[in-house]
């Protein structure tokens, strides 16, 4: 049985997760989890399919019941209070609205089911409808719109009887990607501006780092890490994180000794000596790999003698015109394949030998997961 707290007034946080678990039958979705989100946040849940984010979100809509841990929202303590009770505005992939309703009536729903009085209903009704960039629609049917304006009715239902904290889960996968980027930015303004608390869930990175404040990183039902977008695609903690968001390129390693600068001096059996910016819990002696993004690598002619640190030789096998950046595909040494990705026109072409360079300021260490 879940133990009920009384409110937290010290709390700093509108979302507070504690050690949640959840399973179903032998697989646990949500392990262990701790979550805080701040007023005015839009945190986004990001990872894979079937990582556990949509189980998180739905244990703190109430939809689902946790078998472990506890749900603070506000500083109370909602771990056994149905969902209606939790003050919360929902929107999910599918966007749900009533078919014989037209946009004005969807949107009314939440506040006819409340009991609110006519008058303020027909004021919030078209607050909601005039925020979301619908007024002139409220009398059309959903099969009269189109999937972007039944996604701004589903937003205005949600957003109608003003909620403390809005939650989201992957609702604009049933879009095309041209209105799914337009959407982002509507949704991002519309959060801004109301400053509600606001739990995103993706598994589109771009999406994430588009929209977010912060990013929680999970796979296998726990988080990896939290941070903001940069923090995230700069300086990922974890091998999962830097390579599931964005591209990376990994080098294996292993620490032989650091440098007056404090840098560490690696070795691989592929590229030979590399050197990386100093990153705490290195030891002498420790395998590890040296994290680097296609776009940070140069490609230099092979008798440039320009740079001599983190320089070896590659052989390019592929080179694709993505318009903007070229996408090179790279062989060195006897088992390392890396990608790289240059702005312009390309300037080598297949079985061209080249100099590869690594940015010292560019690579990260990660110690292996």
């Amino acid at each position: 049985m879940v133990r009920t707290e009384t409110a937290r007034k010290d709390s700093h946080y509108v979302i507070e997760v504690r050690d949640l678990v959840k399973t179903f039958r032998r697989i646990t979705a949500v392990d262990h989890v701790n979550l805080q989100v701040k007023k005015g946040e839009l945190m986004t849940l990001l990872g894979p399919s079937g990582c556990g984010k949509t189980t998180l979100l739905r244990c703190i809509t109430g939809h689902l019941n946790p078998d472990e841990g506890r749900i603070f929202i506000g500083g109370k303590d909602v771990t056994s209070i149905p969902t209606h009770k939790r003050e919360l505005g929902m929107v999910f992939q599918a966007f749900a609205l009533f078919p014989h309703m037209t946009a004005y009536e969807n949107a009314e729903f939440p506040l006819k089911i409340r009991g609110f009085p006519k008058e303020e209903m027909r004021e919030r009704v078209e607050e909601a409808i005039e925020m979301v960039r619908l007024k002139g629609w409220e009398n059309h049917y959903p099969r009269q719109l189109s999937g972007g304006q039944q996604q701004r009715i589903g937003l205005a239902r949600a957003l109608v009887y003003r909620p403390k904290i809005l939650l989201m889960d992957e609702p604009l996968s049933n879009l095309d990607a041209k209105l799914r980027e337009q959407m982002r930015f509507e949704i991002k303004d519309l959060q801004a501006q109301l400053n509600i608390t606001t739990i995103y869930v993706t598994h589109d990175q771009e999406e994430a780092l588009a929209l977010s404040n912060s990013i929680a990183i999970m796979n296998e039902g726990k988080i990896h890490q939290v941070g903001t977008p940069t923090e995230i695609y700069e300086e990922p903690r974890t091998t999962f994180v830097a390579d599931f968001i964005g591209l990376a390129n990994f080098i294996k390693g292993i620490v032989r000794e650091f440098d007056n600068l404090g840098r560490a001096v690696v070795s691989s059996e592929d590229v030979g000596r590399l050197i990386v910016p100093f990153s705490h819990g290195l030891r002498k002696g420790e395998g590890l790999l040296v994290f680097i993004r296609p776009n940070d690598v140069q490609l230099l002619d092979l008798d440039d003698e320009t740079v001599e640190d983190n320089a070896f030789e590659g052989v390019i096998e592929k080179a694709t015109y993505l318009g903007e950046k070229v996408d090179y595909r790279i062989r060195a040494g006897s088992d390392l394949e890396m990608r790289v990705q240059v702005g312009g026109m390309s300037r080598f072409t297949r079985g061209d030998r080249v100099k590869v360079h690594l940015p010292v300021n560019r690579c990260k260490a990660i110690v292996s997961d």
